[in-house]
C-alpha cells in the first residue's frame, strides 16, 4: 500500500494505516505548538515461534490498544507511546521489526522491554542481517522490501579450494582492508551466494548493536539512476550485494553505461566509508571485467570459484557427512560413477540430503 496524503499544504507518501496516523499526529501536535513524539527507536530481534502466536501475546497486552491490519502488521497505540511493527515468517523462525515512538526515553525503554518479554526464551540471540532488497515496480519507481536474515551458514573451507588460508582469514583480511570491491566469478552452483551470505554474518558479529544492514539487487533497471547509490553512501547500510551482475561489470568500451556509478562510490570522489561492495557473476574469464573495477586500491580479491575435482568433492562430502553412514554411502555411490569428474556444491548438498 502506497498512497499520497496532504495536511497542512504538506504532500507525503504513505506506506500503511501506521504511517497515516503517526503523519496526521504529528502535523497537528505541530500546529498545535506541542511535542508529541520526540523521542525514537527500532528494536529488531528473530525468535523461534509462530509470526501470529507472537503478535497476538503483543498485542493483547492491557499495556496498549492494539489494532491488526494484516498477519504481519501490527499497531499499538499507549500512553504516551505509538508502535509500529512488522513480521515475516522464515521456516523455524520469524523475525519481527519495531518502530517506537515515545514521548520520553523512559517510555520508549519500557515498550521495548514490554515487547521483548514476550519473545522470553524463544528469542534468537545469534547475530542477524537486513537484506533491504531493491527493484523497480511497473510503474518505474525503485522500491524496496526488508527481510531479515540469520547468521547460520556454515561454510567449510574444502569448499573453496581456490582461497588460501581458508575462508574465515580471508573473510576477516577482506573487512579489514580498505578496498570496498569483493568479485565472485564462477558458474552457477559453486558457493557464491553462500560465501556472500558467510561475508555478511561475520559483519553482523562485528557490530555491538545488531544493526547490519545491507543493500541487495540483482534487477539491473533498479541501478539505471543515481537514487539506489545516493541511499547508500547516505544511509547506515553496510554492504551493498550484486547477484549475477554479468552484464554490469563488463568493460565500458563494450558499451556498459552502468559501471560507472560504481566506480564512483567504491573508490571514486564520494568513497564508501569503509562499506563494502560485493558481486557475484558467472563471466568465466578475469578478461570479461572492466579493469578500473578491478584496479588494485578499489578491488579486494576477485575469486574465482569453481566446480570441485572428484578427489575435492568427496574430502568436502566427508566433512559435510559427518560420520553419518547413510550419507557417506550415498556420496561414495554418486563419487563412483566414471562419468562425474566435476561437480558443484549444490550437486553434494543436494546427495547429502
Amino acid at each position: 500500500m502506497s498512497n499520497t496524503s496532504k495536511s497542512a499544504g504538506i504532500s507525503y507518501r504513505v506506506r500503511d494505516v501506521s504511517d497515516l496516523v503517526m503523519h496526521k499526529r504529528m502535523v497537528e501536535a505541530l500546529e498545535a505548538g506541542q511535542s508529541r513524539y520526540p523521542i525514537y527507536r527500532k528494536l529488531r530481534f528473530a525468535a523461534r515461534v509462530e509470526l501470529e502466536v507472537l503478535f497476538d501475546a503483543i498485542a493483547l497486552d492491557p499495556a496498549w490498544r492494539a489494532e491488526r491490519m494484516y498477519t504481519h502488521a501490527l499497531m499499538l497505540d499507549g500512553d504516551g507511546v505509538f508502535v509500529s511493527a512488522y513480521g515475516n515468517r522464515k521456516p523455524d523462525y520469524c523475525s519481527c521489526r519495531f518502530f517506537i515512538w515515545a514521548a520520553d526515553p523512559q517510555r520508549a525503554e519500557a515498550a521495548k522491554e514490554l515487547i521483548l518479554s514476550k519473545a522470553a526464551a524463544t528469542r534468537i540471540r545469534e547475530p542477524m542481517f537486513k537484506i533491504n532488497w531493491q527493484f523497480l515496480t511497473g510503474r518505474g519507481e525503485v522500491e524496496n522490501a526488508e527481510i531479515e536474515e540469520m547468521v547460520d551458514e556454515a561454510v567449510i573451507d574444502e569448499a573453496y579450494p581456490e582461497i588460501a588460508g581458508g575462508v574465515k582469514p580471508f573473510i576477516e583480511r577482506y573487512l579489514d582492508s580498505k578496498e570496498s570491491v569483493l568479485v565472485l566469478q564462477g558458474p552457477p552452483g559453486t558457493g557464491k551466494t553462500r560465501l556472500i551470505r558467510a561475508i555478511l554474518g561475520e559483519i553482523a558479529r562485528r557490530k555491538d548493536d545488531g544493526e547490519t544492514e545491507v543493500v541487495y539487487t540483482g534487477d539491473m533497471r533498479a541501478l539505471e539512476s543515481d537514487e539506489i547509490f545516493v541511499k547508500f553512501i547516505t544511509g547506515w547500510d553496510d554492504a551493498f550485494v550484486v547477484e549475477d551482475a554479468d552484464h554490469l561489470l563488463k568493460p565500458r568500451c563494450d558499451g556498459n553505461e552502468h559501471l560507472h556509478r560504481f566506480l564512483t562510490i567504491a573508490d571514486g570522489v564520494v568513497r564508501a566509508q569503509g562499506r563494502k561492495i560485493i558481486f557475484s557473476t558467472n563471466l568465466p574469464n578475469v578478461g570479461d571485467l572492466d579493469e578500473a573495477l578491478i584496479r588494485p586500491g578499489r578491488c579486494f580479491a576477485r575469486v574465482h570459484v569453481r566446480t570441485l575435482t572428484t578427489e575435492e568433492a568427496r574430502i568436502f562430502a566427508t566433512k559435510v557427512a559427518a560420520g553419518d553412514p547413510a550419507k557417506l554411502e550415498r556420496a561414495a555411490q554418486a563419487f563412483a560413477a566414471p562419468q562425474n569428474r566435476s561437480h558443484s556444491l549444490a550437486s553434494v548438498y543436494q546427495m547429502l540430503q
